[in-house]
């Protein structure tokens, strides 16, 4: 069976919280974007040995570590280890969207790989028992159980649908090859709330979001790297009327009213990519 796990988008992310447990409260729209990987799994031959209960092998744009860490295999290890009925499956993936770029890529693949084991074998999981066992592996799993545009509040697990449609716009990406740590982005943010909570920006005209819909992220990962700011701006030099980096990660979208004709000379050495 084979699947497209999306990516996404934040519209607004803002840091309110610092909990006990040591992670944060976050305020965040996620929005999903039309860059998929494509993630297959299937029974292997019972003639054919395999050294680990799900076998992995990953094509397209480059991941580093272990294919055994990957948070595809922990899904399926996981959910082994609820039906141990499971049998041992083979998968095949291949990235199309960028890593460390704050669109989610992996967690997508995470909760895809549920959503995939799920239909395939019967295992009769609701959306919300799949959203909790996907947000045991990672803050924003969760939302990729179930795509939709979403309010996002907790560390990102709290999902709740927001009537947001960007379908007349072109989403443009932008990634340069930069890894941001998310450690380290988040120990130069202060918590604080926001003076306009980003569910009530992004209800208004995308033309107003420019002047109050903020990444928490973005001052300290731009002084660190100002080359991101270099894309932003240029972004908005090319017509977009909305830009912002994505999630913690280093990426930037920006939305147009029409296409953008030169993305990719524009900006040498990136990732780029249109879509809606």
């Amino acid at each position: 069976m084979t699947d497209y796990p999306c990516a996404k988008i934040n519209l607004g992310l803002n840091v309110v919280n610092k909990r006990t447990d040591g992670y944060h409260d976050l305020e965040t729209v996620f929005y999903p974007v039309n860059i998929n990987d494509v993630l297959s799994i299937n029974v292997p031959d019972d003639n054919i040995a395999t050294e680990f209960p799900c076998s992995l092998s990953i094509n397209g744009l480059n991941i580093e570590g272990n294919t055994q860490d990957n948070l595809v295999v922990k899904a399926y290890n996981l959910l082994k280890n609820r039906f141990s009925s499971l049998p041992n499956v083979n998968m095949v993936l291949t990235k199309n969207i960028p890593s460390q770029a704050g669109m989610g890529g992996g967690s997508s693949d995470c909760a895809f790989t549920i959503r995939i084991l799920n239909k395939l074998f019967n295992l009769n999981l609701s959306i919300p028992e799949m959203q909790q066992l996907a947000a045991s592996l990672g803050a924003d799993c969760a939302f990729f159980i179930n795509p939709v545009p979403s309010y996002a509040t907790g560390i990102g697990d709290c999902l709740i649908p927001v009537d947001v449609d960007l379908s007349n716009y072109t989403i443009a990406i932008v990634k340069p090859p930069i890894a941001i740590s998310t450690k380290e982005a988040f120990s130069h943010v202060t918590p604080k709330r926001p003076v306009k909570c980003c569910r009530n920006i992004v209800m208004q005209p995308v033309e107003t979001w420019k002047e109050e819909l903020i990444n928490d992220f973005e001052q300290s990962v731009m002084f660190s790297h100002p080359e991101i700011e270099e894309i932003k701006q240029k972004l908005y030099s090319l017509g977009a009327i909305y830009a912002a980096m994505s999630g913690s990660g280093s990426a930037i979208f920006g939305i147009f009213r029409t296409p953008p004709t030169n993305l990719a000379s524009a900006f040498p050495h990136c990732f780029t990519a249109i879509t809606n």
